[in-house]
C-alpha cells in the first residue's frame, strides 16, 4: 500500500511539472471549418509560426490564444498555389490582401476598404512573400508546393485580442 502511495504521489508530481512547463509554452486552440484542413504551430522564443494547408482552397481557420498575450512576431505560412483573397480579423480590425496570378503584384487594405490600398508606411501594412518548394523566394505564380508567407502587423495585436481569424481562396483550385 505505500508503495502505491509512492508511486502516485511521484506521479503527481511528475505531473504538476509537466503543467508547470506547459504553462512556460505559447498553446493555442485551433478551429478549421474543413476537416482535411490543418494547421501544424511552431514556437520558437518570441514567434509562432502557424502552416496552414488546405486541399480545397477555399477556408477559415481561427486561431485563439490560451496563453496571456500573443508572440511577438505571427507569421502565417499558407500552403496554396495561389491567393485570390486573404483575410485576417482580430474583430476590430480587418487586413485584407490579393496576390495577381499574373504578375505576383500585391494588393493590400485594411476594413473592407479595397479602393485605399495600404503601404509600408502603414502600421496594418503586412509583407506577403512567395516560396517555393525548397524554401527558396520566388516570383513564380502558381506556386508549386510552395507557400505564401505573411508576417502579421503587431498592430493587429495591440488590444491583445484573443483570436483571429484567417481566411483564405486560393485561385487554382
Amino acid at each position: 500500500m505505500l508503495e502505491h502511495l509512492a508511486i502516485v504521489a511521484v506521479m503527481a508530481a511528475v505531473l504538476s511539472i509537466g503543467g508547470t512547463n506547459a504553462v512556460n509554452e505559447p498553446q493555442f486552440k485551433i478551429t478549421t471549418k474543413r476537416d482535411n484542413d490543418k494547421v501544424e504551430i511552431k514556437v520558437e522564443s518570441d514567434k509562432a509560426v502557424f502552416s496552414v494547408h488546405s486541399p480545397f482552397g477555399i477556408r477559415q481557420t481561427v486561431i485563439e490564444r490560451a496563453d496571456e498575450n500573443w508572440s511577438d512576431i505571427v507569421m502565417l505560412r499558407l500552403h496554396l498555389k495561389g491567393l485570390e483573397n486573404f483575410k485576417v480579423t482580430n474583430g476590430d480590425i480587418t487586413i485584407e490582401a490579393a496576390v495577381s496570378s499574373q504578375d505576383g503584384k500585391v494588393r493590400l487594405w485594411k476594413d473592407g476598404k479595397e479602393d485605399s490600398p495600404l503601404d509600408a508606411k502603414s502600421p496594418y501594412w503586412t509583407e506577403i512573400r512567395m516560396f517555393s518548394d525548397d524554401g527558396k523566394p520566388t516570383t513564380s505564380i502558381p506556386v508549386t508546393d510552395g507557400y505564401f508567407e505573411i508576417q502579421l502587423p503587431k498592430a493587429l495585436f495591440e488590444d491583445n485580442p484573443k483570436s483571429i481569424t484567417v481566411n483564405w481562396i486560393d485561385f487554382y483550385r
